[in-house]
């Protein structure tokens, strides 16, 4: 089961998911804190880890490990972000449990990551490696916080070949819903991550 958050106001805009399994809970990136998030979360069984998908969906990940024990997945090159603080760092790949496997997508931000979970058919978490646009396509977006474009079309042709060899059903952004107009997830996935075109030139890619 996936649930999804409201947009967070303290990541901007960002959305956080949370995979519930048998074997222990999984937060993708901070959703908005309080009491209110606290205990629902608890109600769900709790957390087990809270994997950051890239820099900017730090947010009060002290509480949430605090509160639960948590732990806190984040990339090697961002990792100096969270101080005196346990985390547990990710480089290139890292096959956290038999469903959970983490791929690093360099571009949005040094340590940008996507999720790949193995469950209901496949489902991509793609942090703001990939994002819908206003058309409600989802694309990899230039943006004035873009860490290093041509990085970033390279990690999208990375994943795609990632994802080819996996069942892909959804895709999950990290922020823009509202583009989606209502949809929530974005359905087959595997066909429209697989149908972007990079252009290293541009500043954006191409849904064909």
């Amino acid at each position: 089961m996936v649930y999804g958050f409201a947009p967070n106001r303290e990541t901007l805009g960002g959305t956080a998911y949370l995979i519930v399994e048998k074997d222990g809970n999984t937060l993708i990136d901070a959703p908005l804190w309080g009491k209110p998030t606290a205990a629902w979360l608890a109600q769900q069984g709790g957390l087990k880890r809270l994997i950051l998908t890239h820099r900017g969906a730090i947010a009060h990940v002290r509480e949430f490990q605090r509160t639960f024990e948590c732990d806190v997945i984040i990339h090697a090159q961002e990792a100096y972000l969270l101080p005196n603080l346990s985390v547990t760092t990710v480089t290139d790949y890292c096959a956290l449990t038999p469903t959970l496997e983490i791929l690093w997508t360099p571009g949005h931000s040094p340590g940008s990551c996507c999720v790949y979970w193995r469950e209901q058919g496949g489902v991509l978490f793609t942090g703001r490696h990939l994002l819908p646009s206003p058309s409600g396509n989802l694309l990899p977006l230039k943006t004035a916080k873009t860490f290093h474009w041509p990085r970033q079309v390279q990690s999208l042709k990375a994943l795609q070949a990632f994802c080819a060899q996996r069942p892909l059903a959804y895709l999950c952004p990290g922020a823009n819903l509202g583009f989606l107009r209502g949809a929530g997830v974005i359905a087959n996935g595997q066909q429209v991550l697989q149908s972007i075109v990079v252009d290293a030139d541009a500043t954006t890619a191409v849904a064909t």
